[in-house]
């Protein structure tokens, strides 16, 4: 079934293992009504062009479920667009163009990106470089695909953590119609942003509003937090698990402001709760209730998991017994 009409879009961040069109099936296949991915392998710098089959092949899929409009991609781990270093400033500037022309031509109109460190050079130069490279991008590559700001976990002499220095970044750029904002619950967290209540969700996004703007939002990193309030730490927990606790999260998503998004799970997936497991705590915790046919998915792919994980658990059996 297509997805369409969905009233929360929820999703995680998908593999491209085995080509960028198997990304769109992996979403569908967990009932997510979003997804994020990269678009290439995220821990190098060194990329191949995408294939123009593989291209066309994930915008078909993209079109077939019903994920038009509500794809994000992200960039790579290791580009510093905020860098005092030359070199690194170079290859990150390369990359970010690299990434907007990949994502105009698979038609995925966000591209999430870090802002960076200063690396002791001091906020105000990284504040500069960051906004030089996202003009300088945006000038070279004209297409609709929005530079979406992350806010980042208040991490020593990281850029953006602060509502303040992302409107502060706004202010400061030429292309301000082609960029918006994601807000990371847990980086907003372990920043010193409180969501653990309702008061603290609403004062939070109070501050929001009356600092950046929710007419800059475009999405939503909706994590847990395994690091204390104000901890300056970024490590993501399963939703209600952590410091915020399930309460913040009920808070958050009865705010259309928030609730209308692309909503990603950024959560871990180990031996307490899987992918599915944390979409279905969101559910739960929304006051929408899942369409029949993704309660079909979550069941169906759950099953699949378990046939698959005792197939390689034999594998590893009969190895020990020859």
């Amino acid at each position: 079934m297509k997805i369409l009409n969905v009233v929360l879009r929820l999703g995680v961040h998908v593999s491209i293992r085995g080509g960028i069109s198997n990304a769109p099936d992996r979403a569908y296949e967990r009932g997510c009504t979003t997804f994020q991915m990269f678009t290439r392998n995220p821990r190098g710098w060194r990329y191949s062009e995408l294939r123009k089959d593989e291209v066309l092949l994930f915008k078909e899929k993209v079109y077939r479920y019903g994920y038009k409009r509500y794809v994000v991609a992200h960039m790579p781990y290791l580009p510093n667009l905020a860098s005092p270093k030359e070199e690194i400033y170079k290859k990150s500037l390369e990359s970010i163009i690299n990434e907007l022309n990949r994502s105009g031509e698979l038609e995925i109109p966000y591209l999430v990106i870090h802002l960076g460190s200063h690396m002791g050079k001091g906020i105000e130069t990284g504040r500069k470089n960051l906004v030089n490279a996202i003009d300088t991008a945006l000038s070279k590559v004209d297409n609709e695909v929005y530079i979406i700001l992350e806010n980042m976990a208040g991490q020593k002499n990281s850029v953006g953590s602060s509502f303040e220095d992302i409107a502060i970044i706004i202010d400061k750029l030429s292309f301000k119609d082609r960029v918006g904002v994601c807000l990371d619950t847990a980086h907003a967290f372990a920043a010193g942003y409180d969501l653990r209540t309702k008061f603290a969700v609403e004062q939070t996004l109070n501050e929001f509003e009356r600092i950046v703007g929710f007419k800059w939002l475009r999405v939503i990193h909706l994590n847990d937090s395994k690091a204390k309030l104000g901890s300056g730490r970024d490590i993501h927990e399963h939703i209600g698990m952590g410091y915020i606790g399930e309460d913040g999260f009920r808070y958050l998503l009865k705010d259309p402001r928030i609730n209308r998004l692309p909503i990603i799970l950024e959560t871990p997936v180990d031996k307490r709760r899987e992918d599915i497991g944390n979409i279905i705590k969101i559910w739960e915790l929304s006051d929408f209730e899942p369409p029949d046919f993704l309660k079909e998915k979550w069941s169906n792919f759950l099953e699949s998991q378990k046939k698959t994980y005792a197939k390689v658990r034999k594998k590893k059996n009969d190895k020990k017994e020859l």
